[in-house]
């Protein structure tokens, strides 16, 4: 017998439409019993962690995920999957990806389509994420997301389409895996997949976008008690040079600030040297991260933070390539 635990957090995943059309959280979630689609050979323990649309789930809810995760495998249980409205899913899925040292498989996955419109994707999903997490070959591969017949890897699996149930895609490196109606099919996996278990969350982290004409204002704006600050960069990584003063202002306050480009594909690098561009900015201090989009890149920063990390030993380890 395969015991898997389903942690229930809402989202569309656990929602209906009424007759207006409108979505929303319903008392009873649709998915409690779904057992009867499952191998007899496949027990399921289900709990409902909190029944929340995804823009209300803070890192704070993450911890507590993560924290159920690590007593549930000490206790023996053989996966774990969690349900997760989609808006900060990705988000979610890499908090648990950075915090646990699983060996069990930990997959994440949720809906596009709440449970009574034509199509609702999210039983499908549930018990796509279910088998996943009940095969001996995720075992090993860090937190997965499963969506729509494809594997995930939660560290750069995105969601890019506001409504269509194929949103969440891994831009330049695809799936790692495919759910077939034989099984669960892996083609590649990850490297240098290390973990930072943390028992406290650090705030607060913020999160700006780069544009053309950008000054200082909105980096002077952030509070005294600003524990970090993320960027989405222009291009491979730079800055308009109105920014400049305000960010040196912030790094001589202690802040960390990690630079992404906001680009959908490709890594920021500090290649460009001109005023405001990326080898300046590295020059200055600014830590550059590989590979990550702005919301994965606060995560990781929060993760790092809280976990005691400053410094050097901080920049090494929110640049990705170490991940």
């Amino acid at each position: 017998m395969t015991n898997i635990l389903v942690l229930h957090t809402g989202g569309t995943i656990a929602m209906s439409q009424d007759a207006t059309g409108a979505v929303s959280p319903t008392a009873e979630n649709p998915l409690m019993a779904i057992q009867a689609q499952l191998a007899p050979t496949v027990h399921l323990q289900v709990e409902e962690a909190f029944n929340l649309p995804s823009p209300h789930i803070t890192p704070t809810h993450m911890l507590q995920l993560a924290t159920r995760i690590r007593a549930a495998e000490a206790a023996g249980i053989d996966g774990v999957v969690v349900t997760h409205g989609t808006d900060t899913l990705e988000e979610t899925a890499f908090f648990l990806d950075l915090t646990l040292d699983s060996t069990i498989p930990v997959v994440v996955t949720g809906a596009m389509r709440s449970s009574n419109e034509v199509g609702a994707d999210g039983s499908y999903n549930c018990v796509s994420a279910i088998r996943t997490a009940a095969s001996p070959a995720a075992r090993n591969k860090g937190c997965l997301v499963v969506m729509n017949d494809e594997v995930h890897t939660a560290r750069f699996v995105t969601k890019t389409h506001t409504t269509n149930v194929a949103t969440f895609r891994t831009p330049t490196f695809g799936p790692i895996g495919l759910v077939t109606k034989d099984g669960i099919r892996f083609f590649q996996e990850l490297i240098n997949q290390v973990a930072c278990p943390i028992t406290q969350v650090i705030s607060p982290v913020f999160l700006l976008k780069a544009y053309a004409g950008m000054d200082g204002a909105l980096f002077d704006a952030l509070p005294a008690d600003c524990a970090g600050l993320v960027i989405e960069a222009l291009g491979a990584g730079n800055l308009p040079p109105a920014t400049l003063p305000s960010v040196q202002r912030l790094l001589d306050r202690g802040v960390p600030i990690v630079l992404v480009s906001r680009c959908f594909n490709g890594v920021a690098e500090g290649f460009y040297d001109y005023p405001g561009g990326g080898a300046q900015l590295q020059r200055m201090g600014v830590i550059f991260c590989q590979g990550l989009n702005g919301q994965k890149a606060r995560i990781k920063l929060i993760v790092g933070l809280s976990a005691g990390k400053s410094g050097k030993e901080l920049a090494a380890y929110v640049d990705n390539a170490i991940s």
